[in-house]
């Protein structure tokens, strides 16, 4: 049975995501998404580790104060995939596959020219950023930056491929990829890191190695391996109406994960002034919690790609009721997970180091960041609603809502009395505030598609 699922054509899968029940399918569809994002949260965790503990505080507080810079770049490939998956779910949803392996050839190849042309853009941000930031950490920032730009065209591809798998009812394709990076960053930091003692440019070197390797596996599944639904690139020409239709859906939901990790930015900043110590403590519950976020948040997907295709065979009540079913399911799962990670919190945070100041900080950090995961899990799921809907604008809203809004005009107004603990108290309340308004506002949509050719 499991091999004939794995085996299962786009078409069946259509059928599937159309006919069969809406809790069996979410759960279904989510269960390898699920697991990728255990592996995927487990990534920044073998960072945190491999950092903290062979290399030191200062190396891992400068990676925590680069993670949102990076993926302020990295948000452009985010906003393309979020619309590829939109509009190549709606075009599966509506029997044209032909179509949608066209709508999926162009985005690959615009994305992967994208990501090179953003490349140095990263190299550049490194000599200014370096220079206002902390002289503890300034020169590690510098050089996690200049490094990272050599795996942004990679990581530009990878989003590219997770969206169109997700879009045809495939995550399980990228939980194989996910499984295999891990394995390969584990490997390369080994080597690099512990082997080659070359510190923190051995993480970025290992991030590099697993990434060039996944990109030319991908290629080979997509591009080489004969299948009937490989895509073709002989005779490629850009199509410009789907780049626009894809730019138009995409720009608000690439503003908007931008703007989420420039307020991410602005936050370290708030903690930077705090020194490594802090930031380190932060970065290692942000290690920890990262999981707590994922899991919730990741049956988002399965409900964007039941409720693209829905819409898109004219089905909007399943759609909707895709929506609800999903966030019932996301709020189960993060209350387990508050139940597991909270009373073992002292016990994982020491995996990362046994400085006791730095342990004050992250312990404090995991117990409040844990408990908003509901909120987050459910927030994530209905804006995975309005991504399937075509309707980024409402996404758009919803993230600077809760990170510019909620979280950054709370840590702002209240950080005279908390000091840096307004940062982790500000996480908990801009979830839960963005979790109501996201469900006054599903309540209120209409079921119908915003993407028009």
């Amino acid at each position: 049975m499991q091999s004939n699922f794995l085996k299962q054509s786009n078409e069946q899968r259509r059928d599937l995501i159309l006919n069969g029940s809406v809790s069996a399918t979410i759960l279904f569809l989510s269960v390898p998404t699920l697991m990728m994002g255990l592996i995927q949260s487990a990534i920044p965790v073998i960072d945190g580790l491999f950092l903290n503990n062979l290399v030191g505080t200062q190396a891992a507080s400068a990676v925590t104060y680069c993670t949102p810079i990076v993926n302020m770049i990295s948000a452009l490939a985010q906003g393309v995939s979020v619309a590829g998956m939109a509009i190549i779910g709606q075009s599966n949803g509506n029997g044209d596959f032909k179509h949608s392996r066209k709508i999926s050839t162009q985005i690959i190849v615009f994305t992967f020219l994208l990501g090179f042309l953003l490349a140095p853009l990263l190299i550049a941000l490194a000599f200014p950023i370096s220079a206002h930031v902390n002289e503890e950490i300034s020169h590690d920032v510098f050089v996690y930056l200049a490094l990272s730009a050599c795996v942004t065209p990679f990581s530009f591809m990878e989003s590219i491929y997770n969206s169109i798998k997700n879009a045809n009812g495939k995550p399980e394709d990228t939980f194989v990829r996910m499984v295999i990076m891990l394995i390969l960053k584990i490997i390369f930091s080994a080597l690099f890191i512990v082997v080659f003692h070359w510190g923190l440019v051995g993480s970025v070197m290992a991030s590099l190695a697993s990434n060039f390797l996944i990109t030319g596996w991908m290629y080979y599944e997509l591009f080489l391996k004969k299948t009937g639904e490989r895509f073709v690139l002989k005779g490629f020409r850009f199509d410009w109406t789907i780049i626009n239709t894809l730019m138009r859906i995409g720009f608000p939901a690439m503003l908007s994960s931008l703007m989420l990790n420039l307020g991410f930015f602005l936050i370290n900043n708030e903690v930077e002034k705090y020194g490594a110590v802090v930031l380190n403590g932060q970065g290692i519950a942000n290690n920890i919690t990262s999981i707590c976020f994922i899991l919730p948040s990741s049956f988002g997907s399965a409900v964007t790609t039941m409720v693209s295709m829905n819409v898109g065979a004219n089905q909007p009540e399943k759609a909707k009721k895709a929506c609800l079913v999903g966030c019932v399911i996301s709020a189960i799962t993060a209350a387990l997970l508050i139940a597991l990670v909270v009373p073992l919190s002292s016990k994982l945070t020491v995996l990362f180091t046994r400085d006791a100041s730095v342990l004050a900080v992250a312990n404090q950090a995991l117990h409040i960041y844990t408990y908003s995961v509901i909120g987050f899990g459910i927030c994530m799921v209905q804006q995975g609603a309005f991504i399937g809907l075509g309707k980024t604008r409402i996404t758009l809203f919803i993230s600077l809502l809760r990170v510019w809004l909620l979280r950054y005009i709370f840590i702002l107004v209240t950080e005279q009395f908390l000091s840096f603990y307004s940062v982790f108290w500000g996480n908990l309340f801009s979830n839960y505030m963005a979790a109501i308004i996201t469900t006054i506002l599903i309540f209120r949509v209409k079921w119908v598609s915003d993407i028009n050719y």
